[in-house]
């Protein structure tokens, strides 16, 4: 008989276990076998070199930090039954089983207003059904529908162990130190008041670390200004090859990507589409990157070239978007540079916002020496609390290297 009780080895947590059978199970279906082929962080390899982790490696994590979050509630004196321990545990490690090809860059094309949640819910009720319901519980979790608040918000909330993997996780493999935060510190700290989940006052600092650490990672990673234009080349990529394909252009494209990009009605998902869809992975579209660099169109070619070799467009940052004057001496300079009246198809403007703390959609809250909840930003402990709670946007202009020459 087989023995599924495996143990994994992680690089960041060290061994994990998989207590449940029916947590193998899952692991082992090709729906979640796929995010091995899928990056956690889109193109941020190009950038940082170490990120070639996986959506496989970050919901196993995410897994891990759930049962140790489980086990700190219990010793606290939270009742937690073994089916909603499995059911939490199954509901966090398929949190992100919808993904499509390099993380979020790409959803709205691929299956138009099908965002990544809503396809990890219809592929969750797949499996439920190969599985005979055993994800029931699993399923009203992830929807925040389960009678049990603070299960949710382990799921899903500022606070939520799927952002705690992430951030370590991310910082370990980026090398990028500022977002290597103590997850055990954090769970340690982790309780229930009122059926919602807190955090021991004492542990005000540790938070206040969390969403400063998870601040800094977005300016310095996520929102890195390559970075930001790589993930946007990507989306400015399937968008030309689309409108090529409408308009009677033939294009070489691999089998799997090729259905979505020709298919133009996603409203209600087929059996077809979710085989086609759960079949689709990173190196799909890396092979039709990879072909497109000899495309007759210029635009398609050049930014398929520009991926590929890496020799991005140059970018430039500001915290005030750029003027029109100023977008239009660089389309001037494109248009004489390359001897074409598009140059406007060569010029981005991308913008990206953060607020790291929303005290107003999920609050954060504390629990005292009376058992008395208080908001993070109402402490009069809190150091950072109020001006992580401020909103910053920067925007940045992308255009060729060619016209600097």
């Amino acid at each position: 008989m087989l023995n599924k009780l495996k143990i994994i080895n992680d690089p960041v947590h060290g061994f994990i276990k998989i207590p449940h059978e029916i947590l193998f199970d899952v692991l082992e279906h090709r729906y979640f076998q796929r995010l091995r082929r899928t990056a956690q962080t889109g193109l941020l390899s190009l950038i940082f070199p170490g990120a070639t982790h996986t959506r496989f490696h970050h919901a196993i994590g995410a897994m891990h930090l759930m049962f140790t979050a489980i086990e700190t509630l219990r010793a606290k004196g939270v009742e937690i039954s073994k089916e909603e321990e499995k059911s939490a545990m199954l509901a966090i490690l398929l949190h992100d089983i919808g993904h499509g090809p390099f993380s979020h860059a790409l959803e709205a094309i691929l299956m138009e207003d099908w965002h990544h949640e809503k396809l990890s819910l219809l592929l969750m009720n797949k499996l439920n059904e190969t599985f005979s319901g055993e994800l029931d519980t699993a399923i009203e979790m992830f929807r925040g529908k389960y009678h049990r608040r603070f299960f949710n918000q382990l799921i899903s909330s500022q606070l939520d162990v799927d952002r705690l993997d992430y951030l370590k996780r991310d910082s370990f493999f980026t090398g990028v130190s500022e977002g290597n935060i103590n997850t055990q510190r954090i769970i340690s700290m982790m309780n229930v008041a009122d059926d919602e989940l807190v955090i021991d006052d004492k542990g005000i600092y540790s938070i206040e670390n969390f969403l400063a650490a998870r601040m800094l990672m977005y300016w310095q990673v996520y929102y890195h200004k390559t970075a930001s234009l790589a993930e946007f080349l990507l989306v400015k990529i399937l968008n030309r090859a689309k409108q090529l394909i409408s308009e009677g252009y033939e294009l070489d494209t691999p089998k799997n990507l090729k259905y979505f990009l020709y298919k133009k009605n996603f409203k209600q998902a087929s059996e077809e589409d979710i085989s086609k869809f759960t079949a689709l992975d990173d190196t799909d579209v890396l092979q039709a990157i990879k072909l497109w660099q000899d495309e007759a169109d210029m635009v398609l070619s050049y930014y398929c070239k520009a991926i590929i070799t890496r020799k991005l467009p140059k970018t430039l940052s500001s915290s005030e978007p750029f003027s029109e004057a100023f977008i239009g001496e660089k389309i001037e300079l494109i248009n004489h540079h390359f001897g074409i009246g598009y140059g406007e198809l060569f010029v981005d403007e991308i913008y990206r916002h953060l607020t790291p703390y929303d005290r107003e959609k999920q609050p954060i809250y504390l629990l005292n020496r009376e058992r008395k909840k208080i908001r993070l930003e109402d402490s009069e402990h809190q150091i950072l609390s109020d001006s992580l709670a401020k909103s910053t946007t920067k925007y940045i202009l992308s255009f060729p290297r060619e016209i600097l020459k």
